[in-house]
């Protein structure tokens, strides 16, 4: 009975590929859409926030397991958690979209303002006192952080995996293949770690992720705005809270980490973008290295005359997946005990 819970996955799937090119079609005819920068002469004609599609089947997606178990199964186990997941992806949702509407050329809503409501977004987690307050730090051993953990820790992790999620961006098919990979793992995790629920949750993203990436792999006819970024960094977080694995998620983010570093030495005024060549081919944009992708044209140079975008963006998939194969054999013991 319990492999009728694979259907939600399906279902956010099918809605996202089904949906999607209706989304494309209306963005053309109102002129919502993009330049794509990594393209000769930036051509304005890539459809934006698609990500709007993807939460909606994410969420739609979700809902349907949660009554298949009410209904069918009988069970309300963890309904709470899950509605929870959903309220603070939800307002991160929101946040991301006003973020697009706002175009980033005009530097969409201010820092400030937005590092609030993304911390507001944490609320549903900390009001359930979701997650384990006990964490082990190097050279002290493990300590009860009790109510810290949630007043502090909590909107630090969620404002974190939202914020810097977003830094690695602006390749035609990167967050959507770096969503797929990352939440892949950490459902397997999840799985692992007796939290098969939890699991359902990441794999529904993941269903819509490669429903979207479908239409926004090289060349991309939509791109995913903040809308997305936000709500999958946000994701990655709250299944790594409620899931009890902070660490591997945090391992698992090494490029992500690199990414800001690199962001940082830029004053966070430095594109991810590279400087496009007319025969397609990608140049790098500054005299120094402000991003994971700049440095991958750098390392690219080296074996190759050209350097095109989706080689860029194999590349950091690429390792990204060497991240997650290190992550499994470090954690390997606390995964299976």
């Amino acid at each position: 009975m319990e492999y009728i819970l694979l259907f939600p996955i399906l279902l956010s799937f099918v809605l996202t590929i089904v949906l999607l090119p209706m989304w494309i079609k209306k963005c053309r005819q109102t002129g919502l859409v993009w330049e794509d920068m990594n393209k000769y002469g930036h051509p304005k004609n890539v459809a934006s926030s698609g990500g709007i599609v993807v939460i909606s089947a994410f969420v739609l997606g979700v809902l349907v397991y949660v009554a298949f178990r009410t209904f069918i199964l009988k069970s309300t186990e963890n309904s709470l958690a899950v509605f929870a997941l959903l309220s603070s992806i939800l307002v991160l949702a929101v946040v991301g979209l006003v973020d697009d509407l706002l175009g980033w050329r005009n530097g969409g809503l201010s820092k400030n303002f937005r590092l609030l409501l993304i911390i507001c977004a944490s609320i549903p987690l900390i009001v359930i006192n979701a997650g384990y307050s006990h964490m082990s730090f190097p050279l002290v051993g493990e300590i009860e952080l009790g109510i810290w953990y949630v007043l502090f820790f909590i909107p630090l992790g969620i404002t974190g995996a939202t914020a810097t999620y977003n830094f690695l961006a602006g390749f035609n098919g990167l967050e959507a293949s770096q969503g797929i990979i990352i939440l892949t793992y950490l459902s397997i995790i999840s799985y692992l770690t007796g939290n098969p629920w939890l699991a359902m949750m990441g794999m529904c993203m993941v269903a819509s992720l490669v429903g979207f990436y479908i239409y926004n792999k090289y060349p991309a006819s939509v791109f995913p705005g903040d809308i997305l970024t936000y709500s999958v960094g946000a994701l990655i977080a709250i299944m790594s809270i409620l899931g009890n694995f902070e660490k591997i998620a945090v391992f698992v983010f090494i490029p992500y980490i690199l990414e800001t570093i690199l962001k940082l030495r830029g004053g966070l005024a430095k594109q991810s973008f590279c400087k496009p060549n007319q025969d397609g081919s990608l140049e790098l944009p500054y005299d120094k290295i402000y991003s994971l992708n700049h440095f991958g044209v750098l390392i690219l140079k080296k074996f190759k005359n050209k350097v095109y975008e989706k080689d860029i963006v194999y590349l950091i998939n690429g390792f990204q997946i060497l991240v997650i194969i290190i992550s499994y054999f470090l954690f390997k013991y606390s995964i299976y005990n």
